[in-house]
């Protein structure tokens, strides 16, 4: 199949999947006589295993580690595994931080709903609040 149809099977665009070559990540394909990429099946496992690991957040260097061990014929699944794990953990963290940013947010809103909104110079109302943040860093 050509790089179009690729594409299509995949919902990859045509300039991702030769950006994906051009990385590695994806080989090099057959060429045909008139210098069209050719694509079979396991190009398109291997796009779409690229694809599902980048749609869970799998960096490109983490999607390179998992598909040279299939090259070497191990199996990437205990390394998957750990890498799935340890981005759970990340996200748990970063929706703690975000969960916190929030309660602050609202925190500040209520505060500033007790302050003028008419201060020009920003010295008694919320402005004030906002900018008294970069302190609590």
């Amino acid at each position: 199949m050509k790089i179009q149809e690729l594409a299509q099977v995949t919902g990859v665009s045509a300039k991702t999947i030769r950006y994906y070559e051009e990385i590695g990540l994806l080989p090099a394909p057959a060429r045909t006589e008139n210098n069209y990429r050719q694509y079979g099946e396991s190009d398109v496992e291997r796009l779409r295993l690229i694809v599902g690991a980048r749609r869970l957040d799998l960096s490109l260097e983490e999607i390179r580690e998992v598909l040279a061990l299939r090259e070497r014929h191990e199996a990437p699944c205990r390394v998957l595994l750990e890498r799935l794990e340890h981005k759970a953990d990340e996200i748990a963290e970063r929706i703690r931080e975000l969960k916190r940013l929030e309660g602050e947010l609202r925190s500040l809103h209520d505060l500033g709903l007790t302050f003028p909104t008419d201060d020009v110079e920003g010295k008694n109302c919320v402005c004030h609040l906002v900018s008294e943040q970069i302190t609590k860093e």
